[in-house]
């Protein structure tokens, strides 16, 4: 999978909350945010789950 690289501008309050969230969670602030916008993008309909993971959730259930 390839990622792309761009800025993100947010507030200092908001970086503090991603950045002890992250912490709490063993992420780095970077993965906090991918984690949160594909959740969002999942929960919208916007974003699919991958094949492979619908495979493993289907063998769960069996």
């Amino acid at each position: 999978m390839s990622k792309k690289t761009f800025v993100l501008r947010i507030d200092d309050n908001t970086y503090t909350a991603l950045e002890k969230w992250a912490a709490d969670e063993f992420r780095s602030v970077n993965g906090q945010i991918e984690m949160l916008l594909d959740k969002a993008l999942k929960e919208s309909g916007r974003k699919k789950e991958n094949d492979l993971t619908n495979q493993v959730k289907q063998k769960k259930l069996k």
